[in-house]
């Protein structure tokens, strides 16, 4: 079974987030990817609302320019989560270690199919 316990979180602003596991795993997460992952109702699309009605889309054919994300803030929630606050003003994803660890991007993680629960 999988860690879901974080032992240690390195966080840049505008490189990324390691962290290293209880069971000795190490992930690193590139911030495109983690929010491109936002597992909030809005980018999930869980409450029925495309992420064009939201504001959020990429799909617009006369945006020339897309600003690469960055964290202006991260917020601790329990011991469960955390919260970002991205510049593109998006904060209202809880990133769970749960889900962390499930979209864990590593050559070791996705072969193998590993993924924890969301």
């Amino acid at each position: 079974m999988l860690s879901t316990n974080a032992k240690s979180l390195d966080i840049s602003k505008s490189q990324g987030i390691q962290i290293l596991w209880a069971d000795g795993h190490k992930s690193s997460y590139e911030l495109g990817y983690l929010r491109d992952q936002c597992p909030c109702a809005t980018c999930t699309n869980a409450h029925g609302t495309s992420e064009a009605q939201s504001g959020t889309s990429s799909s617009n054919p006369f945006v020339m320019y897309k600003a690469k994300p960055k964290i202006v803030d991260v917020e601790m929630v329990g011991r469960y989560a955390i919260r970002i606050l991205w510049s593109d003003g998006h904060n209202t994803g809880l990133y769970s270690y749960d889900h962390l660890r499930g979209i864990c991007p590593c050559a070791e993680c996705k072969p193998s199919g590993h993924s924890a629960s969301r």
